[in-house]
């Protein structure tokens, strides 16, 4: 057994190429994109963790639910979780299957629905700004907001939308579960969705919230429990840059914890929309005792791993 081990996070919109090619079949071939570059890093004697995002995927669960709330009751949103869980994880797992027979590889892959722990009292519950769900004009929102007492807000000039509380992950309820998996040998497919909300109770029991976890913060926190050497970020770019898109634009190779936590202080470099948490995922990671973390396209991962792009982010 490698004892190299990587957790590499996946973005949810990274299985969805286009709005022409969304349905679960497009998503299982973009999945196969995905896994043979992570089947590369077996290869080359990783053990991997991987956690993936589902943002798009539980829009589209919630939106069936609304759409057949005549007929059904409707799903709650941490039961959308776990239901992208199984099915995102059946994708990659199946994926991986038939990539590690192609390459004759003694390796099984296997999907933990998993439970992630945040505070009842954390801040996040009183300022819920998380979108999901479909769009919705005004009227349609203020009539969800009176009648199913969801909070809702415009959302960057496109239309009304839910918010929900993103909550900050503090324990992998499944840990142990997954330290063990990893040790004998497994790729494990975990924390999707950024795990599936849970708050304990005073005696410890542990009931599903209505939030979404950030994804790369949840990973981040897989990558410490497992002691992870590198804690790998995929997502739209190849490289990070400061003053993205602006004239002065500048595409990182190198970042260290100092520079990454000065960029995120001064607060015009890293969006919170899209970079920002990435890299405080980062350097929260990175101050547990992490090794080294890169953020790149998932099609430029084995250049990245190579040194030849991607931004490198070390002590």
């Amino acid at each position: 057994m490698s004892s190299k081990v990587a957790v590499v996070a996946i973005g949810g919109n990274s299985l969805i190429k286009d709005k022409m090619h969304q349905s679960v079949r497009d998503q299982y071939i973009a999945a196969r994109e995905t896994c043979d570059h992570i089947v590369s890093m077996i290869k080359d004697g990783w053990n991997v963790a991987i956690g993936h995002g589902n943002g798009p995927q539980v829009g589209f669960i919630l939106r069936r639910s609304e759409l057949a709330a005549h007929e059904l009751h409707e799903v709650p949103l941490e039961a959308c979780v776990a239901d992208t869980q199984g099915a995102l994880g059946y994708a990659l797992q199946q994926n991986l299957y038939n990539e590690f027979r192609e390459w004759g590889l003694n390796k099984h892959a296997v999907t933990v629905v998993t439970q992630v722990e945040v505070a009842a009292d954390d801040p996040a519950f009183q300022n819920p700004v998380k979108p999901i769900g479909s769009f919705m004009d005004k009227e349609q929102a203020m009539h969800r907001r009176q009648k199913r007492g969801w909070n809702v807000a415009e959302d960057a000039g496109r239309g009304w939308r839910r918010v929900v509380p993103s909550p900050l992950p503090i324990r992998i309820v499944e840990g142990e579960a997954i330290k063990a998996l990893i040790r004998a040998g497994f790729v494990i497919i975990t924390v999707g969705g950024g795990g599936i909300p849970v708050t304990a109770d005073e005696s410890g029991n542990l009931k599903g919230v209505a939030a979404v976890i950030d994804k790369d913060y949840a990973s981040s926190l897989l990558a410490t429990i497992i002691g992870a050497e590198l804690f790998i970020i995929t997502t739209g770019v190849e490289k990070v840059a400061l003053n993205y898109r602006q004239p002065n634009e500048t595409w990182l190779d190198h970042l260290t914890l100092a520079q990454a936590k000065q960029y995120l202080a001064e607060g015009i470099h890293f969006a919170q929309g899209s970079m920002g948490p990435k890299i405080q995922a980062i350097v929260n990671y990175l101050e547990q005792g992490g090794g080294e973390a890169i953020i790149t396209s998932p099609n430029n991962l084995e250049r990245a791993l190579a040194g030849e792009t991607g931004t490198r982010i070390t002590l």
